[in-house]
Formats: structure tokens, sequence, C-alpha cells
């Protein structure tokens, strides 16, 4: 089972790339954000990899970070999700938009992606919902591997939807609201400032 690739890259297609490694050309496919963030052919890249077996066929898919591709195996257990409507998801939304339009219920969000219509946004949301932990829904607010905040932006984020819960707010409403709280008032905020601005978010 492929996991990781690590090369040159030799060409991109529409839906895919080709990477060199050792001489050896791996068919790789990809999201649309991935495509359009590659390098020049002849760099090197190294890629997280899913290896997807069927009867006729072994593909690879390409993802920038382990949560990627983690997400790309949690769509899938959607009904009406394949690989294809995955990768479409997380070329529109990528992991952090994803997580926030799940846990806040913004179906028009996931309607964005091609090939996801009403009916499969809702259904989605419905089988998703419990399976998303604060920290994806509010990974935006902290900038993995910085040194100045970092690593209590999340734990604070954490904290700040564990309060709201307290307060009688579904676990869902009190995630979407800390993240649009965190994202106007930075990674730096306090917690008191931070539930406050997340109440302000919940109540009009």
């Amino acid at each position: 089972m492929i996991r990781k690739l690590s090369g040159v890259l030799d060409g991109v297609g529409l839906d895919h790339l080709v990477l060199d490694v050792g001489g050896v050309g791996y068919l790789v496919h990809g999201s649309a954000r991935l495509l359009r963030s590659l390098p020049a052919p002849g760099a090197r890249l190294s890629l997280t990899v899913e290896t997807v077996v069927r009867e006729d066929a072994i593909n690879l898919y390409g993802f920038e970070s382990a949560t990627e591709r983690e997400w790309f195996g949690l769509l899938q257990s959607v009904q009406g999700v394949g690989a294809k409507v995955a990768l479409a998801l997380l070329g529109t939304l990528g992991p952090t938009a994803l997580a926030s339009a799940i846990a806040g219920r913004d179906n028009a969000a996931l309607t964005q992606a091609p090939g996801v219509g009403r009916k499969l946004a809702e259904r989605l949301v419905t089988e998703l919902k419990d399976k998303v932990p604060a920290e994806a829904a509010l990974a935006g607010t902290a900038k993995s591997g910085t040194q100045t905040g970092a690593a209590g932006a999340v734990p604070t984020a954490r904290d700040a939807v564990s309060a709201l819960v307290n307060l009688g707010y579904r676990q869902a409403e009190a995630q979407a609201a800390i993240g649009r709280a965190s994202s106007n008032l930075g990674t730096a905020a306090p917690l008191e400032a931070l539930i406050r601005a997340g109440l302000k978010e919940l109540v009009p």
C-alpha cells in the first residue's frame, strides 16, 4: 500500500499529475486545488497518497497533507460520495472550510463543489456533523508550525466551544460561532473575549 511518494514532477493533466520516482512515472489523481498549487515540471515534490484498489484498477490519489487524505476517506463514507466528488469538495473548499461548513450546517457552501446538490449537501451535514471535531472546524484560526500563539490557539477555541455548549447551545452551532469569532479577533484572543464574541454571533 503506497502512502507517500517523493520525486520529480514530470507533468500535469486536467485531473492528475505524473510523478517520476526513481525513473518510474506514477499517475496520481488530485484535486483542482492541489493541481493549481503545483510547481513547474522538473521540481521536486512530495505527496501524501491514498491507494484505492478496485477489481479493474489501482488508483493513486495525492494530497498535500495527511488531514486532506483523512477527509478523502471520511467523505466517501457518505452514500453518494465517490472519489470524484470527494476530490471536488476538497478542491473547492479545502479541509478547514469543509469542516466549518459541515459544523455550521452551511449547505450552500457545500453545493459550490461540482457534483454536490442540495440533497447530497444535507446528507453530508447529517452524517458527518458529529465526526467533525472542534479542532478541525477551527483549524484555520491557528497556523500550523508557528511559534507565536499557535500552540494555544486551538485549545482556547476548544474551551470557548465547550463554554457555549455548557450554556445550552448545540455543538455545531458553538463550533461555527467560535470559528467566526476567532477569524475576527485573531489567534491571540483571550478566552473570555472569544466567548463574548461567540455569543454575539449566536444572538442576533
